[in-house]
């Protein structure tokens, strides 16, 4: 049988049915995550068929490429090696070079938040903006807010991302430039956004200090020229942001710079220590108990088998709020895609939308779509609440996420509204039907901590990789990005008044922006 054929096979049982079997299944552990797949349109012959599927597609051959430092971004012709930047014993020279670049950028952060590094009058940095966009901003960002509760007290620590000047003016407002260190993180040194913001910084700290302003700019880049360049040859913090690093598999990096100076120094420490781990998992684990195939295969079953166009992710846990920001930039810039590296067509569907929120919030806007719109998305619950000693807090938490999981598969017939509240009219009652048959997994860790932040991205790292694997993609460039900021450098001379755009829309759009 096909997947298709097996597919076509559950979906004509009751998922009840389906369950009354999956609730044996163990959940998958790995990394300090438990991983539930129970509530899934899958059963013991799918779930062969999926594993016969990952060796076809050489998933473990891939999965050994990547950590031999092979080429698995063919659009570049370079590795991707963003887990060396957590390779606590790094084994070659490359893995070391990649390593080291971390390793400059902490000993920075200490030396500027403990004060032997100063600004140009001498005087301690009290401030730390941020600047950055895309995957030079969602990792730092998140880590932040995530540990918030663990940044040091003495240092205030701002972002800055959109183009909109508010931002930057908002990131600045009431700081003293003698006093704030402008970090400034672009790949290339050619980001539109956060050029703009930077000189828009430089010219706000030069105000106050015209001599030795450089000093209160730290620039992480693979291109050190430009950023020599853009320092005016002056004397500046340039850290290494090596090419074989993509932006949005970067919070690894030098570019969380900003997050090593404001918080304790634990943190960044215990978030690499976990992501290491689940690379050794990842590397290790065969197939059945890989939670980064598992996922990977249960995404591709889910959007190219089954047909669901879109997954939402629900955190519960106050540390994840911007989780689903992060990830939608790390799985739909990476595998939203149409078309192979050979330039064929993809067979079918690939990444699925990606949204979400933060529970229980969302319970109070867009479950209601999730349970009873004719839609059907399956659901991601990831319960994870912060270190407390409010266990009433954890409590109810926890109870709200497992109901909701158990609603959406369950649902709720009218016999069942009718037994319980048998005085409705028939109207109100069939308002009060769940059709329930919706797919959920749940990924719980008894405590959100750096640690099991850090196995978290690294498994969803591993998982889009993968993923991008069995659609045949890859998943390290963006050509959809690159033509867009194309098209605004042309629109550019229209805005000013100097040409004319090329389409009559646009055209149209912007006399009316003139007037």
């Amino acid at each position: 049988m096909t997947l298709h054929d097996h597919a076509e096979r559950l979906r004509a049982l009751p998922f009840r049915t389906i369950l009354s079997v999956r609730a044996a299944t163990k959940p998958l552990a790995a990394a300090g995550w438990n991983v539930d797949l129970s509530r899934h349109y899958l059963d013991t012959d799918a779930n062969a068929a999926l594993f016969a599927f990952a060796d076809d597609m050489k998933l473990k051959t891939a999965i050994d490429q990547l950590f031999e430092g092979d080429m698995v971004n063919p659009s570049e012709g370079r590795a991707a090696l963003h887990w060396a930047l957590r390779a606590s014993e790094p084994q070659d020279e490359t893995v070391r070079e990649v390593r080291q670049s971390v390793i400059d950028a902490e000993t920075l952060a200490q030396e500027i938040a403990w004060s032997s590094r100063k600004g140009a009058t001498g005087e301690r940095f009290k401030a730390v903006v941020h600047i950055g966009i895309g995957g030079s901003d969602f990792g730092p960002r998140l880590i932040a807010d995530a540990f918030e509760d663990r940044r040091r007290d003495d240092i205030e620590l701002r972002y800055c991302a959109n183009l909109d000047p508010l931002d930057l003016d908002l990131a600045l407002k009431g700081l003293d430039p003698a006093h704030t260190l402008i970090v400034g993180v672009s790949k290339s040194f050619g980001t539109e956004e956060t050029l703009y913001n930077l000189s828009r910084a430089r010219a706000w700290v030069k105000t106050s200090v015209p001599k030795g302003w450089s000093k209160h700019f730290a620039l992480i880049t693979a291109n050190r020229e430009r950023a020599i360049d853009w320092l005016d040859g002056a004397d500046g913090l340039i850290l290494h942001l090596p090419e074989t690093i993509g932006g949005r598999f970067s919070i690894w990096s030098a570019g969380s710079l900003a997050c090593s100076i404001a918080l304790q120094s634990d943190v960044m420490e215990d978030f690499r220590a976990g992501a290491e781990a689940m690379d050794q998992h990842v590397a290790t684990a065969e197939v059945a108990d890989n939670l980064a195939i598992r996922l990977a295969l249960l995404d591709y079953w889910n959007a190219t088998i089954l047909g669901f166009g879109a997954r939402a992710l629900l955190a519960y846990s106050r540390r994840l709020r911007l989780l689903p920001a992060y990830l939608q930039q790390l799985e739909m810039e990476s595998n939203g895609k149409s078309v192979r590296p050979d330039g064929r067509p993809v067979a079918g569907p690939t990444a699925p939308l990606l949204w979400g929120g933060e529970g229980t919030i969302g319970q109070h806007s867009y479950h209601q779509w999730l349970h009873q719109s004719p839609s059907m998305v399956p659901a991601e619950f990831i319960l994870a609440p912060g270190e407390t000693s409010d266990s009433d807090g954890v409590t109810g938490l926890t109870a709200h996420a497992l109901a909701q999981a158990e609603v959406l598969a369950n649902g709720r017939s009218l016999a069942d509204v009718q037994a319980d509240e048998p005085d409705l009219p028939l109207e109100i009652a069939a308002q009060k039907v769940h059709a329930g048959g919706r797919p959920s997994t749940i990924l719980h860790a008894p405590r959100l901590n750096p640690y099991r932040l850090g196995s978290l991205i690294a498994l969803f790292e591993h998982r889009t990789y993968l993923a991008g694997k069995l659609w045949g993609l890859n998943s390290f460039d963006q050509w959809g990005v690159e033509r867009g900021k194309t098209m605004a450098g042309r629109l550019k001379p229209a805005l000013r008044g100097e040409r004319q755009a090329s389409d009559a829309i646009t055209a149209k759009l912007i006399a009316a922006i003139r007037s």
